[in-house]
C-alpha cells in the first residue's frame, strides 16, 4: 500500500508534531498550510490518505474535503477539529470523511484512525479487484455464449440448407425418371412433364444459390434521400406480368404526402418483391371458388413517428397462428418442399439494417397482410 499521506494545518506547531509522529509510524509525509497548497501537492502526488484541520482561514477543511472527493472519490480523509466543532466533524462524515479525530491528538487515536482508512482502501481494492474480475467472466462468459450461438446457427444454417437441396435433389430425381419413361415409351407426355420438372428445379437451385449470395453479403445499405414509393411502383412494375398470368388483381396504392427519405431503395424493393412473389405464390395456391377472386395490394402509408409503412397483403389461403412466430427463422418455409425460406430470412435482413421493424398479421383462408416500417433519418 502507498505510504503517502498529506497533512493539512495552519498551525505550524501541529504539523511538526504529528509530522514526526506519522513519519515514525513508517508514513512518508507531505505537510501544507492551507487548503490552497494542498489541492497543488495533492494533484502532484495524490496519497491515498488526507489529514486536514476543519476550521483554517480561507477555504476551511469541510470546503477541501469536497473539492478531494470531486478529483478522487477514493481519497481517505481524517478529519480533525477541536471539541466544540463536534457538529462540524460530523457534518464532514456526511460527505464521506472517513472519520475524525480531536485535538490534542493522541497516538493511539491518530492510529486508530489511519488503520481504519487503510482498512477501507483495501476493501476498496479488493472490492474492485473482485469487479475486474467478474466483468473479465462475464465477457468470458459472453465470448462462449457468442460462440454456442455461432456454433448453433451454423448448424441450424447447414440443416435447413441441407433439407432445400435435398428436396431440389428429389424434384430433379422425380424429374430424371420421368423424363426416361418417356424416352423408354417413346410418350410426348411423360418427355414434356419430366422436362418440366427439371426445368423448374434448375430454376429453384438458380434463385437458392442467388438468395444465399444476397443474405451472406456483407455490403451495409447504400442509403441514398429517396422518395419511398419508387421501391414499390418498381415493384409493381415487376408484378404485374406475374399476377396477370395467374389471373390475379394487383392494386398499386402510393401515399402522395411521403416526404424524402434516407434508405437503401434497392434493398427495399428486394425485400417488398419478396413478399410480393410469396403474395402470387400463396394466390395461384388457391382453390377458386365462386365469391372469390385472387387480389394482391401494395401500398405504402404515413405513420405517425415513422418515415413510410409499405404493405403486401393478399386474400389468399393465409398463414396458421401457430406458423407465424417461425416465419423469419432461418430456413422456415410454408411452401413445402416449392420454398427454402431464404426469401423472408433476407427480407428480414434489410429491415434490419434499416433499424426497421417487420409485421405479419393473418388469418387462416382469409389472407395475409406483411407491413415493413421505416423510421425517420
Amino acid at each position: 500500500m502507498d505510504n503517502q499521506i498529506l497533512l493539512v494545518d495552519d498551525e505550524e506547531g501541529i504539523r511538526k508534531i504529528m509530522g514526526i509522529s506519522l513519519m515514525d509510524a513508517g508514513y512518508d509525509v507531505h505537510t501544507a498550510a492551507n487548503a490552497e497548497e494542498a489541492l497543488i501537492i495533492f494533484e502532484k502526488i495524490h496519497p491515498p490518505i488526507v489529514l486536514t484541520d476543519i476550521k483554517m482561514p480561507g477555504m476551511d477543511g469541510i470546503q477541501l474535503l469536497k473539492r478531494l472527493k470531486q478529483i478522487d472519490p477514493d481519497t481517505e480523509i481524517i478529519m480533525i477539529t477541536a471539541h466544540g466543532d463536534i457538529d462540524l466533524a460530523i457534518s464532514s462524515l456526511k460527505s464521506d470523511a472517513t472519520d475524525f479525530i480531536t485535538k490534542p491528538v493522541h497516538d493511539k487515536v491518530l492510529q486508530v484512525a489511519l488503520n481504519r482508512a487503510k482498512e477501507r482502501i483495501a476493501l476498496k481494492q479488493k472490492l474492485k479487484q473482485y469487479t475486474e474480475g467478474l466483468e473479465e467472466m462475464v465477457a468470458q462468459k459472453s465470448r462462449q455464449l457468442v460462440e454456442a450461438e455461432r456454433l448453433a446457427a451454423v448448424g441450424e444454417t447447414v440443416a435447413g440448407l441441407s433439407h432445400a437441396i435435398k428436396n431440389i435433389a428429389g424434384g430433379l430425381k422425380g424429374g430424371s425418371f420421368v423424363l426416361e419413361k418417356g424416352l423408354e415409351l417413346n410418350n410426348r407426355q411423360y418427355l414434356n412433364e419430366g422436362w418440366e420438372m427439371i426445368q423448374g428445379n434448375v430454376d429453384k437451385i438458380t434463385r437458392l444459390s442467388l438468395d444465399l449470395l444476397n443474405y451472406a453479403k456483407p455490403d451495409q445499405p447504400e442509403f441514398n434521400l429517396t422518395d419511398p414509393n419508387v421501391p414499390l411502383k418498381e415493384v409493381g412494375a415487376l408484378i404485374q406480368p406475374l399476377a396477370r398470368k395467374y389471373k390475379i388483381k394487383a392494386t398499386l396504392d402510393c401515399c402522395e404526402h411521403l416526404k424524402n427519405q434516407m434508405l437503401d431503395s434497392d434493398a427495399i424493393q428486394h425485400a417488398l418483391l419478396n413478399l410480393a412473389t410469396n403474395a402470387v405464390d400463396a394466390l395461384k395456391n388457391k382453390k377458386s371458388t365462386a365469391n372469390w377472386s385472387p387480389m394482391l395490394f401494395l401500398r405504402t402509408k404515413a405513420v405517425s413517428g415513422w418515415a413510410v409503412e409499405y404493405q403486401v397483403e393478399d386474400n389468399g389461403e393465409g398463414i396458421h397462428e401457430a406458423l407465424i412466430p417461425k416465419l423469419f427463422q432461418r430456413f422456415f418455409t410454408t411452401k413445402g418442399s416449392h420454398g427454402t425460406g431464404i426469401g423472408l430470412m433476407l427480407t428480414q435482413k434489410i429491415v434490419d439494417q434499416h433499424d426497421g421493424r417487420i409485421d405479419v398479421t393473418s388469418k387462416e383462408g382469409s389472407g395475409t397482410l406483411f407491413s415493413i416500417r421505416l423510421p425517420l433519418r
